[in-house]
């Protein structure tokens, strides 16, 4: 195995790290407004083979081989340096949130709106280390390289405009002005 795809999972188990604790705490918290879409279920599974599923068959097998094709070594650093910048975002945005972070679309008793941090800057930094992820995963196959973008794009698509109606609703004004302060995704200048 590269030492790009042993980064990359490193990275992955980085994530399920950082991530696990939130998750624990999550699962715990009386929820007031759920709202998941009809569609997530499939999304999110669609997701998860594009970004996990098809990059470890890549990995471990020969199977997807016939779509491979070679990317010059400075690409594979470059990758490298996605993967740690969505890392340390993923990282912040969960530090950020502490026990405001829900892995769906709902509020919970106590729920608060989070403008400081990283959360100053993008009102999305979680999907901005996603966007982070998947140009990094552009591996070096045409399949398992593509599959994270290819998925992510409509779980983004459909899942930011109603996480951002669910947020005006409950936080009004509030959350209409940190719009206009911040950008989705890539900090407003």
């Amino acid at each position: 195995m590269s030492v790009f795809k042993i980064l990359y999972w490193a990275a992955m188990v980085l994530e399920i790290i950082i991530r696990a604790p939130f998750q624990k705490s999550w699962k715990l918290t009386p929820k007031t407004k759920q709202r998941a879409m009809r569609t997530e279920n499939t999304v999110l599974t669609l997701l998860f083979v594009g970004s996990f599923l098809l990059p470890l068959v890549y990995s471990l097998t020969s199977w997807l081989g016939f779509a491979d094709y070679r990317l010059p070594v400075w690409m594979g650093w470059l990758g490298v340096f996605f993967l740690a910048a969505s890392v340390y975002v993923f990282w912040r945005a969960h530090h950020d949130l502490k026990s405001n972070w829900t892995p769906t679309l709902e509020i919970f008793e106590g729920h608060s709106l989070i403008t400081d941090g990283i959360y100053g800057s993008v009102r999305h930094p979680m999907y901005l280390s996603q966007w982070l992820m998947v140009i990094a995963q552009l591996l070096q196959n045409r399949i398992a390289g593509l599959s994270g973008l290819v998925v992510f794009i409509p779980f983004y698509l459909l899942r930011v405009p109603a996480e951002e109606k669910m947020m005006e609703e409950t936080f009004g004004e509030a959350y209409l002005e940190y719009m206009q302060q911040t950008g989705r995704v890539i900090p407003k200048v």
